[in-house]
């Protein structure tokens, strides 16, 4: 017969090894499986991830390794950032890698995320000054062949890269205790595996052990460590959350597979601004930083074609000029087409809503197309009039007068409302050799006269205004 003692000892022992349920995006825990994550809403994502936590903790008071001193006597030379030897990245990060300092990279499959940090390493270690320093790369995703392959092809053998082939977490760290490397870069996060931790690869559970590991050897030894990660089909960073909140940066590599510009964005920097952007191109040879990416995304500089129009966009604080192309057609469909590639396909609708209803531009029976040239993306407001004078041009069969650049953003009412960044936007576009500005109205007023240097500004308050500022006369047919 059990006494009350034991039947509250093996319940309290039951509750204790009840299983908890994780979730496999985002980290959230809770006591019983649902559907639904109750953090980040997404459905079947929620999975078994053994016995809760029996409670709260408190850990004992231990002596102090070095004791507190003033922020003013806190020597500061010890975190200065080191070049990586790749000008666009440093550019990204804030001027280098900062000793101790933890960077996740992540991107699609295939974008170029290995090949860049090989390029890293490989500058890294043969040392802006000439020095050789040590850089360990462990590779989890494919075998030191494969990686010896690729550094040949892309110049990328240094002598003191090292380079090492593993899953296992502690034989990483093993590698680090034997080599004492400058540079820890592993690819990726999701392939190394912690014996201690129940899971899979790139679990939960394995994803936060191995990252701490990571995170803790890094701090240790003042080591920076550039870190792979992938993504999901929505663009987020693959793993728990708090992979983002551990780590110190993190950046997203972006680019177009059928496109040789690639981006890299800082989204979070403890080091340096988010606002910067480091343009790539990737060749069969390797990758390479631009320092002037706006050659890319100009076809027809200077030259009159009916159905183009450039304008200067803002990636970051670097502006680049960017050519959209439209083509208007006649339509055999019932519901023409409109179709555009770089550019969201519903502001080409309100840019063709405005135009139909403020400049008498009819197109309801036309398929009109709409690209960018380079395959990069027009993202933001300031490429509405762009995209409004090309269509225009393409309808009317009129080229736009050569050396004209236009930005702007299109309101409902059809006015041309002004952007971020005039003096960045108008400096561009006059080292470009363009002549011609098509703006908003109070450009002039808002910029500096040196920005504007040898262009004439051309202020236009509403669309129809604009239209025929830009030299295409009636809109319509």
């Amino acid at each position: 017969m059990s006494t009350p003692t034991s039947s509250r000892s093996r319940s309290a022992a039951a509750k204790a090894a009840r299983p908890a349920y994780r979730c496999t995006e985002c980290g959230w825990t809770t006591a019983k499986w649902v559907g639904r994550c109750g953090e980040c809403q997404s459905w079947g994502t929620v999975a078994e991830d053994g016995p809760a936590a029996a409670g709260p903790r408190t850990a004992a008071v231990t002596p102090v390794r070095s004791a507190a001193l003033p922020i003013a006597e806190i020597d500061v030379e010890a975190a200065r950032a080191t070049t990586t030897g790749v000008a666009e990245l440093d550019r990204v990060l804030g001027g280098g890698l900062v000793p101790g300092a933890v960077v996740l990279l992540a991107g699609e499959p295939g974008v170029g995320k290995s090949t860049l940090l090989l390029e890293v390493a490989s500058q890294f270690a043969r040392g802006a000054d000439g020095g050789a320093r040590t850089v360990l790369y462990v590779t989890g995703e494919e075998s030191a062949g494969q990686v010896r392959l690729r550094a040949e092809r892309v110049g990328a053998l240094a002598p003191s890269l090292l380079l090492a082939a593993e899953t296992d977490l502690a034989t990483v760290l093993g590698h680090v205790e034997a080599t004492e490397p400058e540079l820890l870069v592993v690819d990726s996060v999701q392939t190394i595996a912690s014996a201690e931790v129940d899971g899979v690869a790139g679990g939960v559970s394995q994803v936060r052990e191995v990252a701490a590991a990571l995170i803790a050897v890094a701090k240790e030894r003042q080591v920076p460590v550039l870190l792979v990660g992938h993504v999901t089909k929505d663009g987020t960073v693959a793993g728990p959350r708090t992979l983002e909140h551990l780590v110190d940066v993190v950046c997203q590599f972006e680019g177009d597979r059928h496109s040789r510009l690639r981006m890299v964005r800082a989204v979070k920097n403890r080091f340096g601004p988010t606002d910067e952007v480091g343009c790539f191109e990737l060749t069969e040879r390797g990758i390479a930083g631009l320092t002037d990416p706006s050659g890319l995304f100009l076809s027809h500089l200077g030259a009159g074609v009916p159905g183009s129009c450039v304008t200067v966009t803002l990636e970051g604080r670097r502006p680049m000029a960017l050519e959209i192309q439209s083509l208007v057609a006649p339509s055999a469909l019932p519901n023409p087409r409109r179709t555009t590639n770089g550019m969201d396909s519903s502001r080409l609708a309100q840019v063709l809503a405005v135009l139909h209803r403020h400049a008498s531009l009819h197109v309801a029976n036309q398929d009109v197309y709409l690209s960018t040239v380079g395959g990069a993306r027009a993202g933001e407001p300031a490429a509405d009039l762009a995209a409004a004078l090309a269509i225009v041009s393409a309808w009317t069969g009129d080229a736009l007068p050569a050396g004209t650049v236009a930005f702007g953003e299109v309101g409902l009412a059809g006015d041309v409302r002004p952007v971020t960044g005039l003096d960045r936007r108008l400096s561009e576009a006059a080292r470009l050799g363009f002549t011609r500005a098509v703006v908003p109205v109070g450009t002039r007023d808002a910029t500096t006269a040196k920005s504007a240097r040898g262009l004439q500004l051309i202020e236009a308050a509403h669309v129809a205004e604009a239209v025929g500022a830009a030299g295409l006369g009636r809109s319509g047919r």
